[in-house]
Formats: C-alpha cells, sequence, structure tokens
C-alpha cells in the first residue's frame, strides 16, 4: 500500500508502540502483561512498519536479524535460571532485589526471564512475517502503480 497517510501514522506511531511494549514487559509481574504480549506488540510495531514501507526498509530498522533476537531471548531465559542454582535454590526461583529503576519495577531474575521471552517473541515473529513477506514478494511501495505511467494500451479484438 503506497499511502502517504499510512506511511506518516507509521513514523509516528511504531516509537509509540515501541515505547508501550516495553511498558507492557515491564508491568508484567504485577499486572497483566509481561515478555510474551511485549514481544508480540514490538513485533506488531514493526509488522505496520513493514506494511507502510515493505519488508526491506523494516529489516533495516532492526539492529540485529531475527535469528539473533532469538538467540538472545534464549541465552537471557536460560541465564535467568542460574543464579537459583549457584545458591542452591531450585532452578528458576525468583530472585529479586531491593534495587528499583524505575517505581515499581524491581530487578530481579523473572524480569531477566520475561525480556528474555520479550526478543525470543518478537524474533520469532519477525522471522514469520519476513518469511511470508520473501515467499509472497510483498512489496507494497511497488505494488502500487506510479502517477506518471501511463495506462495499458486496450488489446484489439480479432475479427
Amino acid at each position: 500500500m503506497n499511502s502517504i497517510i499510512l506511511r506518516t501514522g507509521t513514523a509516528f506511531l511504531l516509537p509509540l508502540l515501541l515505547l508501550v511494549s516495553v511498558v507492557i514487559l515491564l508491568r508484567g509481574h504485577n499486572e497483566p502483561g509481561g515478555g510474551f504480549v511485549g514481544g508480540l506488540t514490538a513485533a506488531t510495531a514493526m509488522l505496520l512498519h513493514m506494511l507502510a514501507f515493505g519488508p526491506e526498509q523494516a529489516r533495516r530498522l532492526l539492529p540485529v536479524a531475527p535469528e539473533t533476537l532469538i538467540g538472545i531471548g534464549l541465552l537471557l531465559a536460560l541465564i535467568s535460571g542460574l543464579p537459583a542454582l549457584l545458591i542452591g535454590l531450585p532452578p528458576f526461583q525468583a530472585i529479586w532485589t531491593d534495587f528499583e529503576p524505575i517505581k515499581g519495577v524491581k530487578l530481579g531474575t523473572p524480569l531477566m526471564f520475561d525480556v528474555g521471552v520479550y526478543f525470543t517473541v518478537a524474533g520469532v515473529v519477525l522471522l514469520i512475517l519476513f518469511s511470508i513477506a520473501d515467499y509472497r514478494g510483498i512489496n507494497p511501495i511497488a505494488a502500487q502503480p506510479s502517477a506518471s505511467s501511463t495506462p495499458p494500451e486496450p488489446h484489439e479484438k480479432d475479427a
């Protein structure tokens, strides 16, 4: 879709949606939300950008490939279970600190696990979306004829 309204709106909505996804991630242990919903929200923001500007532009916007996001997320989720093991507790037992960098958000292993889920979910959804776009050859900007192009000549019927 080659819409100036969609492209302009996306330029304003993308940072806002990414910020909302982080808020959803951080409030996940006190209220509904968490890494899964936050990751879906982040991937949805990127989907909006992909629909407005095309998959190649969306890929350039990402700092790393979706596969790397998946790997980082899985690694963070796995590492979040180690501190409990190191002090003799069952794996993935929640360990919290008293440090609150943001009011209402305490640092702890559950937050690290949620950040891992956030990256994993965002990476998987983006990988699926980019794979579909590649398979279908989706390019919303090239799909629209330009205003300067001439209409095709009508075919003459054989008598």
